[in-house]
């Protein structure tokens, strides 16, 4: 992959074609920030550059003999780790096939994508003691080529604590000309020592209008401010709102409706909301959800900006004008938090009638807090 085909992060691109033309790459780096903000495709076109045969000033040649293998990720100086349901493979080497497709088809990916790939009951997803010893393996072994060996490690924050602590070695004192890329969501839940070894590359949100380029030249639309807005500098988020455009009204007419019945504390109407919704696909009830905490925060933005900031369409900014002043400072980060924590559970299979009742009783209680 090349540093052009990388959405935005150009800050990070300079740095990395520092790194390599003053000869001082880390041997550990960890780029944290979420997929949608480019870690797998930027960990790509520097594993791309750092092989290639025929460097230019600021991308690789494309066309030398290591270029083409790392375009078809053959190249056998660069392996991949990545997280694995464990009843369909305790090591991501079965996996590599799939692994290959999914980034030929699209690098831009989350776990969920992933998951639904690779295991069709969707069961958690971990990087176990089994697989580090194979990245040990592979490491220790000589270079084929001569050259350096890279190791990206894709979502390493699902690592087990005995896959992790038996890596520390490696990671600290790696074999000569072997880098460690490490490409994570989020470290809250990755060892300190794991942290400590590593040089941490933060990848900033994406501009407005490089998502916006990147959906004209992709999908051949136009995202709206509402969905820019929403996607949060997200890509994937972006793409998958303006895939999702049309959903927009049945969104706020059910968003209008819940907080309407909660606001009322009619029991039998929330509850038969929470029967509607759940009957959607998962899919649909993570986008509501979204959609949910977006018209939220646009509520307060709207109490203490007017309509200056608001990124909202006509109908739902006419809703707000009477709604807005329900979600205040006593209520907003109960609500959100509320709301997040019901797209998290719904992608780990949650039973959605459950969930969605639970949420409706929440909701009621936080909206009369105002």
């Amino acid at each position: 992959m090349l540093f052009k085909s990388v959405v935005g992060q150009e800050k990070i691109i300079n740095h990395l074609l520092e790194e390599v033309n003053n000869e001082k790459i880390s041997h550990a780096q960890l780029f944290l920030g979420k997929p949608g903000h480019g870690g797998l495709p930027l960990a790509l076109a520097f594993a791309q550059y750092v092989f290639c045969e025929d460097k230019k000033e600021k991308d690789s040649c494309g066309v030398c003999p290591a270029c083409l293998k790392i375009k078809k990720l053959e190249h056998p100086d660069l392996h991949f780790s990545f997280p694995t349901s464990q009843s369909i493979s305790k090591t991501s080497n079965p996996l590599l096939t799939d692994w290959r497709d999914q980034i030929k088809e699209n690098p831009y990916f989350n776990l969920n994508t992933w998951l639904k790939r690779t295991d069709p009951k969707e069961r958690k997803p971990i990087i176990s003691v089994l697989e580090s010893q194979e990245i040990i393996k592979k490491l220790t072994l000589k270079s084929f080529e001569g050259g350096y060996k890279m190791m990206i490690i894709w979502m390493p924050e699902e690592m087990n604590p005995q896959c992790a602590n038996k890596l520390l070695k490696i990671l600290e004192e790696p074999p000569t000309k072997t880098i460690f890329i490490l490409i994570a969501q989020s470290q809250d839940y990755m060892l300190q020592t794991i942290l400590s070894r590593t040089q941490k590359v933060v990848l900033p949100k994406l501009e407005w209008n490089e998502i916006t380029e990147h959906l004209k030249n992709k999908l051949g639309k136009t995202p709206s401010d509402s969905v820019l807005s929403r996607a949060e500098g997200d890509l994937i988020e972006a793409i998958e709102l303006a895939n999702e455009n049309d959903d927009d009204a049945v969104y706020s007419q059910s968003f209008i409706q819940l907080m309407r019945v909660c606001y009322k504390k009619n029991v039998l109407d929330m509850i038969t909301w929470a029967e509607d919704i759940a009957k959607t696909n998962k899919e649909n009830q993570k986008q509501f959800l979204k959609y949910a905490i977006h018209m939220f925060r646009q509520s307060l933005l709207r109490n203490y900006t007017g309509d200056t900031l608001t990124r909202v369409s006509p109908s739902e900014d006419a809703f707000l004008e009477n709604f807005a002043k329900f979600i205040t400072g006593n209520n907003i980060q109960n609500m959100t938090e509320s709301f997040s924590d019901s797209v998290y559970y719904i992608e780990r299979n949650a039973n959605s009638k459950i969930l969605f009742t639970n949420l409706c009783f929440q909701v009621m209680r936080h909206i009369h807090a105002a």
